[in-house]
């Protein structure tokens, strides 16, 4: 998805800006977030906190899924579809204007200057890095609101007040410290791969 939207919004050089990097980022991360990501986390939340209460009442997986679309249908698999979107939406888009950024910094003046794989790396794990700091209170609410007491809320933005209200706004910050190691490494990682895939497809697929 970021691939077609930034293809649409380079200018004549093929060059795209840390601006539109962010708009193309904010594109991806809302789709990911409405086809993959709401229904995976959602499942995955309510399979956590069930495995920690004191009766478990999903033997596995397909049966999990299974109960909780006969129990509550398909909007089941979408609770905090709102928070995941604006979650997905940010993450992404900080992530794309941090490399873009520095992948723009790092060309100059030369748009086809390739990038070493480690330098991608690095630029990833910082992206990464800025993406834990600007979102974690989004990913906070999202878990919130598909835990199995998502009940409690009335909306997202009821979730995000009683947060406020009763816990105080280091609350939105609970997990940064572990969240930023995985995520530094997972995003490094994934950036590495994904412009070695698109320098790949590039010699194979050719395009006018």
């Amino acid at each position: 998805m970021f691939e077609f939207l930034s293809n649409q919004m380079r200018d004549e050089k093929g060059r795209l800006d840390s601006t539109r990097g962010l708009i193309c980022g904010l594109g991806a991360g809302v789709a990911e977030a409405v086809v993959v990501v709401c229904p995976m986390e959602t499942v995955k939340v309510k399979f956590i906190h069930d495995q920690c209460s004191p009766k478990p009442k999903y033997r596995g997986f397909f049966h999990g899924v299974r109960e909780i679309v006969r129990e509550q249908g398909l909007k089941g698999t979408y609770q905090g579809l709102t928070a995941t979107v604006l979650k997905q939406g940010s993450n992404q888009a900080i992530r794309f204007f941090v490399m873009t950024s520095l992948k723009n910094w790092y060309k100059g003046d030369d748009p086809n200057k390739v990038i070493n794989p480690f330098v991608t790396g690095v630029f990833g794990a910082l992206a990464g890095a800025a993406s834990v700091f600007g979102n974690t209170p989004l990913d906070v609410v999202k878990t919130r609101m598909q835990g199995l007491e998502a009940h409690k809320y009335k909306s997202t933005w009821d979730c995000a007040y009683q947060i406020m209200k009763y816990e105080g706004p280091l609350a939105f910050y609970k997990g940064t410290v572990p969240r930023l190691g995985r995520v530094c490494l997972d995003v490094a990682i994934v950036f590495v791969i994904y412009d070695e895939v698109v320098k790949f497809l590039n010699k194979v697929w050719k395009t006018d």
